[in-house]
């Protein structure tokens, strides 16, 4: 029911902001005798109206050019593997000399890939970017199967077959988890294309170092209450009709209630610069919020076992993580050089959490570790904005370029 009574109130506001957006494309029209001031005001209360809805559809990357050494190069965007539950996309460039090539593990939280776009911009400057573009799992049919934690581990073991050897890896938030995993799991294989590297920026390797309002608001539920109260069903008239998911507008919900007023404030503004005309400040606050709004669902087994098994019994710092029933020993890294990178001010996975990784990769030659702390960013900020582009990007890049 829960997920019937969002699609209905979204289906009733429909009508709200096409007759919003068909007033304000004739409000110069018909009230051509209201002051100049009064029109932008009222286009603008129009045009928040208008914007008040949820997008289901990935944005597009947009990410046409990129500056690479001295010269500036098209980008296309191209899937270089389709699965049902996500797909490896590759941005190919035309450059002089091969770069190093890097697989951007994206989260699985609520957000698209395309969160991580000035991630993957700034990476394209110095190398051959991959990303995992997951797809909202309302749009994949239940005959797919289920997708858990090991079927995100098992995704990305072949998304870096794909690529082949010689490869790094870049993990963000939530899936540093099951990026550690996938490389121990190579490790102990001696597969042929374990990555060289692994960045782990900002995630949960564990949650009970220092934990933040995220975690502890995740153990202080039992998994029968998540099942109870967050999971729903899919409407029939999507592709995934009938699939159990954590949907997107909740997590999304859960976001915004952590800094609400931040949001409210922003919106204000929104609403301020279009009534006076201030078109580029807009754009910005809009663009963001276009992408912030772009929400997909979590399959229900992905999510319950996300809650249970890195934050309920964090298995992967006790060591009692498994993969296809066998233990996950981190300790069988030897050859990946490790990188962390943690926010000082991030408050969805605080000071430690990340870090952890050094301890648990006990193999680890001292010369292969290296631990990055960045003040006065928040989690946001550690991979995107001015501090990752000038302080944070640059030590990622030294590490990858260490191994090569």
């Amino acid at each position: 029911m829960m997920y019937r009574a969002y699609q209905l109130q979204d289906d009733l506001m429909e009508p709200v902001r096409f007759f919003a957006r068909q007033l304000k494309a004739t409000t110069d029209t018909f009230l051509w005798t209201w002051p100049e001031e009064s029109r932008r005001r009222f286009k603008a209360g129009l045009e928040m109206v208008e914007r008040f809805e949820l997008s289901h559809a990935r944005p597009e990357f947009d990410i046409t050019e990129v500056m690479s050494g001295n010269r500036l190069v098209p980008v296309k965007a191209e899937i270089a593997l389709d699965l049902p539950f996500g797909q490896l996309l590759h941005f190919t460039k035309d450059v002089d000399t091969p770069q190093p090539r890097v697989l951007v593990v994206a989260p699985l939280s609520g957000h698209f890939a395309t969160l991580l776009r000035g991630t993957v911009q700034t990476l394209l400057r110095d190398h051959d970017v991959y990303i995992t573009d997951w797809t909202n799992a309302r749009d994949v049919p239940v005959e797919a199967g289920a997708f858990g934690v090991e079927d995100y581990i098992g995704y990305l073991i072949r998304f870096l077959e794909e690529i082949g050897p010689g490869a790094h890896v870049l993990a963000v938030c939530q899936p540093c988890v099951q990026t550690l995993a996938a490389v121990a799991v190579m490790s102990e294989e001696k597969h042929p294309d374990t990555p060289l590297s692994m960045t782990l920026m900002a995630g949960p390797i564990d949650p009970r170092e220092s934990p933040t309002e995220v975690n502890e608001f995740a153990v202080a539920k039992s998994l029968a209450w998540f099942q109870r109260s967050v999971i729903a069903t899919v409407p029939s008239r999507y592709a995934g009709g009938g699939r159990r998911v954590y949907p997107g507008f909740l997590q999304l919900t859960a976001f915004m209630a952590m800094n609400m007023d931040r949001h409210s404030r922003a919106h204000e503004h929104l609403y301020e610069h279009l009534a006076h005309g201030r078109d580029e400040e807009a754009r910005k606050i809009k663009d963001f919020y276009d992408e912030y709004f772009a929400i997909l669902d979590l399959t229900e087994e992905f999510y319950i076992e996300t809650i249970d098994r890195v934050f309920h019994k964090a298995e992967l710092a006790r060591g009692a993580f498994t993969y296809k029933g066998k233990p996950v020993n981190p300790g069988a890294i030897t050859r990946t050089a490790l990188l962390t990178v943690e926010g000082g001010r991030d408050d969805i996975c605080a000071l430690g959490q990340t870090s952890a990784a050094h301890e648990l990769c006990n193999s680890l030659r001292p010369h292969l570790k290296r631990h990055h702390m960045q003040a006065n960013v928040g989690h946001y900020g550690v991979f995107n904005g001015k501090r990752w582009e000038r302080e944070i990007y640059p030590v990622v890049r030294n590490m990858i370029l260490s191994m090569e």
